[in-house]
């Protein structure tokens, strides 16, 4: 018979006798449980803040891609010349590096970030708790010198930095874009399309995670794109798509996400097929979130079943991952949501360019 305590007697200095109690390893374990959520949550200061403020439109910019200055250079890959891994995640997308510090690269060294990222679609950085502990001034910084640093006129951010779009489930809420009725919860889209320049490179990276389950899919729109014949192709090139964020403010005016919009909704007319200003590649550029025309339903079904262009990421902690949202599409997994553990993750946007159009001379 097996006892959840055992109880025994000694004789104390004044001959007394005490009872000491003895716990059990299932007691141990609970009170150690008790103790860590005791603890205060190292990352409090980057929850979600849903200010009431209000933002005045958006306004063009010149964008210079940054990938344009690696490419003059002898060696465009040389801030990987220390790493002490590198593995392609899959032939078309996606690389993962050990041994580089982000957080200590150098103007030059995040010039050739910006060129990787866009030839590779998709870096997974481990080991970078210095990049995150460093804050959210730091990554404003860090930001900036991708682009002009993207405020999302819905999500939640960290009190006082807009600039810093933040993920947020747990087994109680989310302040995530996300439909409870879906048959699956995997939406593929590039961010914030919507906007007139949408975003370029992108880093993120999660601030608590579940033990299992929580990673993010993503796809090469390069390709998805070579997939299909040569004349439909070109069909698609003559095409454009509304892409249109009056559906996610609507979702934050009915209560949900922290109900706050702080910029009224925009749409702009992209092109189906653009063309990435620095390395020259073609890529499917619509997605469910943001654009609804009927004959968008093939591409997206293409792009749904194109298992072989996808890369799945498997979050540990201490992981950045950056992508470029013009030449990619990606969708979170949310297969956690039982377990009990949070998902709290940090996003930080740069605009890039007005998409280019893959054919010359299409209106916009």
């Amino acid at each position: 018979m097996t006892s959840t305590a055992t109880t025994t007697t000694v004789a104390d200095a004044e001959q007394g006798i005490a009872t000491l109690k003895l716990r059990s390893p299932a007691q141990e374990e609970q009170q150690k449980q008790e103790q860590k959520e005791e603890e205060p949550y190292r990352y409090a200061h980057l929850l979600p803040h849903f200010s009431a403020d209000r933002y005045p439109p958006l306004t063009p910019f010149e964008h210079v891609d940054p990938g344009h200055r690696a490419l003059a250079l002898p060696n465009p890959r040389a801030f990987l010349e220390n790493a002490t891994f590198i593995d392609d995640l899959t032939p078309h997308l996606g690389t993962e590096v050990h041994g580089v510090n982000l957080a200590e690269l150098d103007s030059s060294g995040r010039d050739q970030l910006a060129l990787e990222v866009a030839r590779r679609g998709l870096m997974v950085f481990r080991d970078q708790q210095d990049f995150i502990d460093r804050g959210p001034e730091f990554y404003r910084q860090w930001g900036s010198h991708f682009g002009r640093l993207h405020i999302h006129p819905t999500s939640g951010h960290p009190a006082g930095y807009p600039e810093i779009h933040l993920v947020y489930r747990d087994l109680n809420k989310s302040f995530n874009f996300e439909y409870d009725d879906a048959v699956t919860p995997t939406v593929w889209h590039s961010d914030v399309s919507y906007e007139l320049q949408p975003p370029g490179l992108t880093t993120f990276f999660l601030l608590a995670q579940p033990k299992s389950g929580g990673d993010t899919l993503f796809t090469s729109q390069v390709a998805t794109l070579k997939k299909l014949s040569a004349p439909f192709v070109a069909f698609l090139r003559t095409l454009k798509a509304v892409h249109s964020g009056f559906e996610q403010a609507e979702f934050s005016k009915g209560g949900r996400r922290g109900g706050v919009v702080r910029r009224d909704p925009v749409e702009h007319i992209h092109p189906v097929i653009r063309r990435h200003p620095v390395t020259g590649d073609e890529a499917i550029y619509v997605n469910r979130q943001f654009t609804r025309q009927t004959i968008l339903k093939f591409l997206f079904d293409h792009i749904d079943k194109s298992q072989d262009n996808q890369a799945r990421v498997r979050w540990r902690p201490n992981t950045i991952v950056l992508w470029d949202n013009r030449v990619t599409a990606h969708s979170a997994i949310i297969d956690f949501e039982q377990s009990g553990s949070a998902r709290h993750g940090a996003r930080i946007t740069p605009q890039a360019e007005r998409p280019i159009p893959a054919l010359d001379g299409l209106e916009l």
